[in-house]
């Protein structure tokens, strides 16, 4: 089994996803960050709704990719940047969003189609891809901050898997 594999936990439905939002909220500081990559339609801003959710969001705030504002700050604990980087080209035109800024002054950057312009997002992201056949996200880190959050998140989501042995049947059952 490779590190990829170890980190590749099944998404089946929308449960596993917010199991999955539930397990990052529990984890993350200000100043983390978390590309999310997949195609489109994978779930990514879904989990992103999960996650503010988790974080204490309330139901009547909308949350939605920000594909044409390109960052969207959302009230949550702790605070949330929410970008979407789908049309942007130029790693210029990343940093000029003030990204870095959010990180230092708190805000967990959550980063859709980010994975081309990772370098301008800081360092130390935590990658969660969604893959699809069969839908599934893989955790990879790229540093200490991000290791500590990824096997965090893989150990509570593990420890709340219900287990996958089936029980003996009731006393007098055929």
């Amino acid at each position: 089994m490779t590190s990829d594999d170890a980190s590749a936990l099944p998404l089946a439905t929308r449960r596993d996803t917010r199991r999955l939002a539930r397990a990052l909220a529990g984890a993350l500081l200000p100043g983390d960050a978390v590309v999310l990559t997949g195609s489109l339609g994978a779930g990514k801003t879904f989990l992103v709704r999960a996650l503010c959710r988790a974080l204490g969001l309330h139901t009547s705030v909308r949350v939605v990719s920000p594909t044409f504002t390109l960052i969207r700050e959302l009230p949550t604990q702790p605070p949330i940047a929410h970008a979407d980087l789908y049309r942007l080209v130029d790693p210029e035109q990343t940093r000029e969003l003030g990204l870095l800024e959010l990180r230092d002054r708190g805000r967990v950057l959550l980063v859709e189609w980010g994975e081309q312009h990772a370098e301008a997002l800081g360092p130390d992201r935590l990658s969660l891809s969604i893959l699809l056949g069969p839908r599934r996200v893989s955790l990879h880190a790229d540093g200490p901050r991000s290791e500590l959050l990824r096997r965090t998140v893989l150990e509570a989501l593990r420890g709340a898997r219900p287990p996958t042995t089936t029980p003996p049947p009731a006393p007098g059952s055929p």
